[in-house]
């Protein structure tokens, strides 16, 4: 059926995955190149959806040479949005409900089972990975002074020690460590060391032995990156007896080889290591072992939070909010209005840089025209009620946004004057001092009405 949406055709020949918003963020699931996945709260279905707006068996998504969504005869219904017409050009268009029928999606299309809004999008390694990591983007002082010690520690085979809060980007200044190391041609290698099998862990770290079985050896992680670096990121979860054995390794630098009868090989390794825990406290608990803890601080780089790196948070979610645009298909680029850019600098991202990528990710599926409003951000974000989030009838072709109360603008309002002030009408300083950035100064003063000269007479 055509709607007037790009053809689902189109490939999907790259793999593909369902996302699913989820209150303030997103579940991934992965998806079949072809087939019918069943969705819903029961235990049978393929995808399970744990919501009460969501039927036990509530629909299928069909794949293969086209996409497909068809309802079970739900009791909440599947709802897609009516297509516009070519000369529309408003940011919102009516939902159509389902009835026990099949009918053809594209990729990044919004779905909603109930109440729970869903899109197919590009999987890893397709047009955009969800998994990438994060631009380095360097902008606030404590950042700036972190890259410089980090270059400085990249030039030695010292190990290095990242620390800070879950999220707050710490492989990525691993990967910049390797990359500007002597050591940039050769494998970057990382490991999660808060794996929940340590079994498996093991193997994937040191390898497995396949003389007693069928089948060739398996060389580990540690095999592979010889010559360059590993990462173990989140070091302080490694059990103890790994613990041990990464001792050993990193004393003498030789491993066991696989299926060798006891013979060793000579490893030439850099590494580096993070993790958010007081590995410091956990040595003296014992929980840690004190002298693996000194092998992996050679030296340690702590990485702010995201908090302290306001002027970094526009840049991040713009790079975010375009890599998520190609994974859902979106035909426009989508774009930030002030409000919702406000909204993001003022949250503290308790979460990091995990948080925005999936606050962003999110926005990205709701948003229904080319801007993210407020709206379309987690309610704890823009520091609204569940209000905040807007409920589409079939039929309905409006959506309510709240807006600030009349104080608390008043407030807002005052606090910018007294900045300008302070600043002596510099906007550039004023944006600093308010922790916000110039664009979302400078849209304030209009909305308020307060617009002032840069500088006094």
């Amino acid at each position: 059926m055509d709607r007037g949406r790009p053809s689902s055709r189109d490939p999907p020949s790259s793999a593909l995955e369902l996302a699913i918003v989820v209150g303030g963020g997103i579940t991934v699931a992965a998806l079949p190149a072809r087939g019918a996945v069943i969705l819903g709260r029961g235990d049978d279905c393929e995808i399970r959806l744990e919501h009460s707006t969501v039927s036990r068996r509530h629909a299928i998504l069909h794949l293969g040479p086209e996409l497909r969504i068809q309802d079970l005869g739900s009791h909440n219904g599947t709802f897609v949005r009516v297509a516009p017409a070519p000369s529309e050009s408003g940011s919102t268009h009516p939902l159509r409900k389902l009835s026990s029928e099949i009918i053809e999606i594209f990729v990044g299309e919004r779905v909603n089972l109930g109440a729970v809004p869903i899109a197919v999008r590009r999987a890893a390694g397709a047009r955009y990975d969800p998994a990438a990591p994060e631009p380095l983007i360097v902008l606030a002082p404590a950042m700036q002074a972190l890259h410089e010690q980090a270059t400085r520690a990249a030039q030695n085979p010292i190990s290095v020690l990242l620390l800070g809060e879950a999220g707050v980007g710490k492989a990525a200044i691993a990967r910049a460590i390797h990359a500007r190391s002597p050591r940039a041609h050769r494998p970057f290698i990382e490991l999660d060391c808060a794996a929940p099998e340590a079994v498996l862990l093991e193997s994937g770290l040191f390898g497995h032995d396949q003389s007693a079985r069928a089948g060739p050896d398996r060389p580990g992680l540690l095999e592979r990156a010889d010559g360059g670096t590993i990462f173990l990121d989140e070091v302080g979860a490694l059990p103890l007896p790994l613990q041990l054995r990464l001792l050993r390794l990193l004393e003498d630098r030789r491993l066991p080889r696989l299926g060798g009868g006891g013979a060793t090989r000579q490893l030439d390794l850099r590494f580096l290591a993070a993790t958010h825990r007081d590995l410091a406290a956990e040595a003296t608990r014992g929980t840690f072992r004190p002298d693996l803890y000194f092998r992996l601080n050679g030296i340690s780089l702590t990485v702010p939070p995201l908090r302290e790196r306001t002027a970094e948070i526009v840049p991040l979610a713009e790079h975010l909010l375009v890599a998520a645009t190609l994974s859902l298909d979106r035909p426009q680029p989508l774009r930030f209005s002030p409000d919702a850019l406000d909204g993001l600098e003022r949250h503290a991202w308790p979460g990091n840089l995990r948080e925005l990528r999936a606050a962003i990710e999110r926005a990205a599926i709701l948003a229904e025209g080319n801007v993210v409003l407020p709206a379309d951000l987690p309610a704890r974000v823009t520091g609204t009620a569940t209000g905040s989030v807007r409920r589409l009838r079939p039929g309905s072709t409006t959506r309510t946004v709240p807006t600030a109360s009349l104080p608390a603008a008043a407030a807002e309002r005052r606090r910018i004057l007294e900045a300008l002030d302070r600043c002596e009408g510099n906007q550039t300083r004023a944006a600093k001092l308010l922790g916000i950035s110039l664009r979302t100064l400078v849209a304030r003063l209009a909305e308020y009405d307060a617009a002032r000269s840069r500088k006094r007479p």
